[in-house]
């Protein structure tokens, strides 16, 4: 398979973003490479060095770090202070702490593709390219497209999975009604009773993985186990779901919002079968954005390490990088 062997972090460390939040962060790669923000997924996921799988470490200068409430930021699955608008700036925040005036690629899959998009929109003078994978709008559509009760969406796939997180709803709530699984969700994920927390994150978490690529690994189940990792997957998820990412419906899509990319090279990643993000998305933000290079990777769901996806997302940054 393509690309590169992960890179030892040649520089980690903390940024203070906030009274409340400290934000974990590394470099890797080449100190005076062309500078490169990997977003992760989640909200609520976090970076390690496997992630510079896709980069040439001879040529990119590679920035990770986990988001607020995520990973080995502090403190850990906290809610407060915590929006969207706020992980716009800590992205300025970090970017000015590691001397950074411009980032050459921006790159991102996920909930790191809205997070991309949307700092590029705030701060488009400072993204000079894109590079983004498993594209969610934050639509109310595509959260809609998620739940376990819809007659339209990821439980017509996967009716089993679904099937298990309302039994989980059902049983662990009296009087439990189809329509209230958001609230419900939610409610108990932010419960006062970390049990209560620990088991909500656990269902949502299995719901999730479970169809996160087109052939289940199994293995990746084995992160449910890893109560840290899930809860703070999970709240933080959940929690901007809940919302609606904090922002407006459709926003990124807004021509006076896509305008102020146009100009930015980008490519579009997005697997055909994809079950968490599905390809309409991806599709409409392609419409909306005819400049930018779309990809549909035939076989594959969601997971950036999916051997389609994979290889054009390291075709996509050896190519940028080549553009220097």
């Amino acid at each position: 398979m393509p690309g590169y062997d992960p890179s030892p972090a040649y520089h980690t460390s903390t940024l203070r973003v906030s009274l409340l939040h400290t934000l974990h962060y590394t470099q890797h790669g080449n100190p005076a490479g062309l500078p490169l923000l990997f977003l992760h997924g989640g909200p609520g996921g976090n970076t390690s060095a496997s992630n510079t799988a896709f980069f040439d470490p001879r040529i990119y200068r590679v920035v990770l770090f986990d988001q607020r409430g995520a990973g080995r930021s502090t403190p850990q699955a906290e809610l407060a202070e915590n929006t969207t608008a706020e992980l716009i700036e800590d992205i300025e925040k970090l970017r000015r702490e590691v001397g950074v005036e411009k980032w050459a690629v921006v790159f991102g899959g996920s909930w790191g593709s809205t997070l991309g998009l949307l700092y590029a929109q705030a701060f488009p003078e400072r993204v000079g390219g894109l590079i983004l994978r498993g594209i969610f709008l934050a639509r109310r559509s595509e959260v809609l497209w998620g739940a376990p009760t819809r007659e339209a969406g990821a439980a017509q796939l996967f009716p089993d999975a679904a099937a298990e997180l309302l039994a989980y709803l059902r049983g662990s709530t009296p009087a439990f009604k189809d329509e209230d699984w958001e609230a419900t969700l939610y409610a108990q994920l932010t419960s006062a009773d970390r049990a209560v927390r620990v088991a909500a994150a656990r269902a949502l978490n299995m719901w999730d993985i479970g169809r996160s690529s087109l052939l289940l690994d199994a293995a990746a189940l084995q992160k449910v186990e890893d109560e840290a990792w899930s809860l703070h997957h999970a709240i933080l998820e959940f929690h901007y779901l809940y919302h609606g990412a904090f922002v407006r419906d459709g926003q990124i899509l807004e021509e006076a919002q896509m305008q102020r990319i146009r100009h930015i090279p980008c490519t579009i990643v997005q697997g055909r079968y994809d079950a968490v993000c599905p390809a309409q998305a991806a599709w409409d933000l392609h419409e909306a954005w005819p400049e930018a290079k779309f990809v549909m990777v035939p076989d594959a769901g969601h997971s950036a390490l999916e051997p389609g996806t994979f290889a054009e997302l390291v075709k996509a940054c050896d190519e940028f990088g080549k553009m220097g």
